[in-house]
Formats: C-alpha cells, structure tokens, sequence
C-alpha cells in the first residue's frame, strides 16, 4: 500500500446562512443518499459543522472474519487515505471483530463500515460566522458555489413531516427488569475479578407504519437534543434505506496536523432539571460520586494505554481529569487524554489501536467485549461505533455514537448503556438507562 496523499485542499469563502435551513434546501436540491451531516452545536469542542451531498464515490464493508464476501475495514480506510479526498461515514461497533476477533462477536445487519467521498464540502464556523467550501477540483468548487448562489431557501418544498412516535410503543429487546438483571451477572464477574468495569447496553426499537424521512427525523433530534458531534448520515448506493442519527456529546479520537491526538471519553451521567437548584445539586452529586469518578478513572487508564501503542513514549498527557461538563439534557464527567502520533503513522493505525472505544466496553477491554457478547441479544452496529470525518490533508476527527438512532428501511432503533463497577446498584443503573433514553425517544414523540 502506497503511503497516503494529503493535500491541502482549496477554500472558497462565501457569506454566512444558518445552517439547517440550507442543509434542507440542498437536499431537495441534490438529494438525500450519501447525505453526511456533521451537526455541532458551536461550543469549544463542537465549533464547527461540515457537509457532504451528492457524493462522488460510496464505499462499504460487510461481514466479520470468515464470512463470504468479508474485508476488513481498516484496510479499506487505508486505502481510502492513500488515495486522497475527504471522506465521511460510520464504523461500527463489530468492526472490533477485525481487530480482536476472540469474542465471537455478532454481525450487524446495517454496515460495518459505510464511507462516502464528498467534493466539495460545505463548513460552517459557528463561533466567527464564517462559511466556505472546501475541496480538491477547482472547477466543482466553482460550480457549487453557483449553486448555492442560486438556491433561494424560502422555496425548498416542505417535506410531510414524520408521524408522532409514542414513548410508550417502543419494544425493549432488553426490558428494564432484564437490564437490572443482566447488572447483577456483571457485578459478579466483577467480584471474582473476572472485569474491573463493563459498559452494558439495551435496545429499543419500533416498526414504522410508512417509510421515514431520516433528515426530518434527524431535525426533531437536533431540536431538543444539540450536542457537540451531533450527525447525520444517510447511506445509499448497496447501503440504502440505512441511516445514523446522532446526539453524541463524545469525542472518539481527532488527529490534527501537527500529529496531536486527542481523546475525550465520557463516563458519569446526571440528568439535567428545570429549577437551578435541583439541578445545581445534581451537578454537585455527580461530582462528588466515587463510583463516577472510579468509572471515569479507569477508562482514562485504559485510553492511555491504547494510545501508548502508536503515540510516541513520554507524550501522553491528560490535561483534564473527570471535569463536569453540562449539556442540554445531561451533565456529564468528561477527561482529556493527549499523545503525539508516533513517526510513519496514520489516522488509521491510531483508530485500529483504540477500536472499539474504552468508554463503551469496559475493563479490560477484550475480557468486557467477550463477556457483553453473551448479555446483550442485538448487536450494537452503528451504536457504540463512530461517526468520522477523515480529510485530504490528513487530519481525523469521529465521534462515539452514543445517543444516537440507527434507521434501517422502516426500522428504527434506539440503544443506551451504563458503566458497571463494583458498587453499581442494579436498580440505579435501569433507571439510568430510562433517562439516558427518554430525551431521544421524546424527540419523536
């Protein structure tokens, strides 16, 4: 394999219009498969947003090790690096068969790896209100900005806007009793010293009676649950009729142009309340949890060991330890771990030795992944996976897809976990996972 290609690309500045507006005015216009939103919400880990219509080309694996017709999709993002362009997309969670192939893992029926290459690529810089195209062809360059010269917002056509999604008619592969339940076996392993933590999950899903629009489904996400690596991603081409749409508050890995990795996992949660008091108080309860903080702590351990395989030796930092950070429905406990990328290596090689992410398996990692395997009855797919942005010139930045909903034809399903450590109660863990759940599925509602 050639080493990769990275080129500076070309801007072209252009006046500021909000965003969401014209997201929707360009997808009457160009149409919703290899649609890729990256939906920040403008705050300093979220600053800016980007998208991708009408993709050049659609890139995608299927299947685990030994299954027919099966690639593994880290080589193929290498591929993709090497030759250039910008490309955006998701990896799932199962991609970590690829990786460590001991615990049996399930295959996803939605992608193992969707990419789609996009130029140009429209970013929007929320804090200084700035606007450009970014891309690699000067003459797309050119004829995107008359395009957008040209689109008059205010005659879009309105889309019928999806039917109300009651709380109450989800179905639980994993009911909250079963959940509780699923708490104890962990708990025991963890008493036996068999894991130090484990991120459970459970999923939800509903049957929709019509087909979905995913960018009206998404826009009734983005309006009550805005987060820092909030997405939309529509697949089309041999992935059509799938779709991810995230509410992620979480960092995975970014690599920048000098080489500087940064992770960011999340681990603690509290919902947030209405009066300023109640929820000044469960600010405070969350940050004085020692069960948060062990949580939070060893995932830390476990991210600096995995970026110790690629980061050259003495330059892992972690600049922020269990820091509170607020969002529209949550506060949260959030740590920084930083390394420099080793010489001669790429986002890939840095991606393939943190998959899949610690915050959502557990400690240690494999042992958790192995026994997770034998709890949860779907596999996570897209959940738990990232959502990633991997550019021309190098540079990498994806999410962890948490808070997030998988569109699969007229399926859609909604997941959420919780870290277990060893005085984790079972009954607190079920509700947390009610709560973690309930802003996604009123957003339907």
């Amino acid at each position: 394999m050639s080493p990769p290609r990275h080129r500076e690309p070309l801007h072209h500045p252009l006046p500021w219009r909000d965003p969401w507006p014209l997201v929707q005015a360009l997808a009457a216009e160009l149409g919703r498969e290899g649609l890729v939103w990256l939906d920040s919400d403008g705050s300093a880990q979220g600053p800016c947003s980007r998208l991708g219509l009408a993709p050049l080309e659609q890139r995608i694996c299927r299947g685990l090790p030994g299954e027919a017709r099966a690639r593994d999709p880290f080589a193929l993002l290498a591929d993709l690096a090497a030759g250039g362009g910008h490309w955006m997309g998701w990896l799932s969670y199962e991609a970590g068969a690829w990786v460590e192939p001991a615990p049996h893992w399930q295959s996803p029926d939605m992608a193992l790896l969707w990419a789609a290459r996009h130029d140009p690529v429209l970013v929007f810089d929320h804090g200084s209100q700035q606007q450009w195209l970014e891309g690699q062809d000067p003459g797309r360059l050119s004829s995107f900005a008359a395009l957008l010269e040209r689109l008059d917002l205010g005659t879009a056509p309105a889309s019928q806007p999806p039917a109300a999604i009651a709380p109450a008619s989800w179905h639980w592969h994993t009911p909250p009793e079963r959940f509780a339940d699923q708490v104890e076996q962990v708990l025991a392993w963890i008493a036996s010293g068999d894991l130090f933590q484990a991120n459970l999950t459970a999923c939800c899903e509903q049957q929709l009676a019509n087909p979905a629009d995913p960018l009206e489904l998404y826009g009734r996400l983005r309006r009550s649950c805005a987060a820092p690596f909030g997405g939309l991603a529509v697949a089309g081409a041999a992935a059509a009729g799938e779709a991810v749409l995230s509410a992620s508050p979480e960092r995975f890995l970014r690599l920048d142009g000098t080489g500087q990795v940064e992770t960011r996992p999340i681990k603690g949660t509290r919902p947030r309340h209405q009066h300023p008091d109640a929820d000044a108080d469960a600010a405070a309860d969350l940050v004085t949890s020692a069960k948060d903080r062990a949580e939070n702590v060893m995932i830390v351990d476990l991210l600096r060991n995995d970026l110790g395989r690629v980061c050259l030796p003495g330059s892992i930092q972690v600049p922020q330890l269990v820091g509170l950070e607020s969002y529209r429905q949550v506060h949260h406990l959030t740590s920084v771990v930083r390394g420099q990328l080793g010489d001669g290596l790429s986002a890939i090689d840095l991606l393939r030795a943190c998959w899949p992410g610690g915050s959502i398996t557990g400690a240690p990692k494999i042992r958790a992944c192995q026994r997770l395997h034998g709890l949860e009855p779907v596999p996570r797919g897209p959940y738990c996976g990232s959502l990633f942005r991997l550019g021309a010139d190098g540079q990498f930045d994806s999410s962890i897809l948490i808070r997030s909903l998988l569109l699969r034809g007229q399926r859609l399903r909604a997941h959420a976990g919780c870290g277990i450590v060893a005085d984790s109660d079972p009954a607190a863990e079920a509700e947390e996972l009610g709560w973690k759940l309930q802003p996604l599925l009123e957003a339907l509602a």
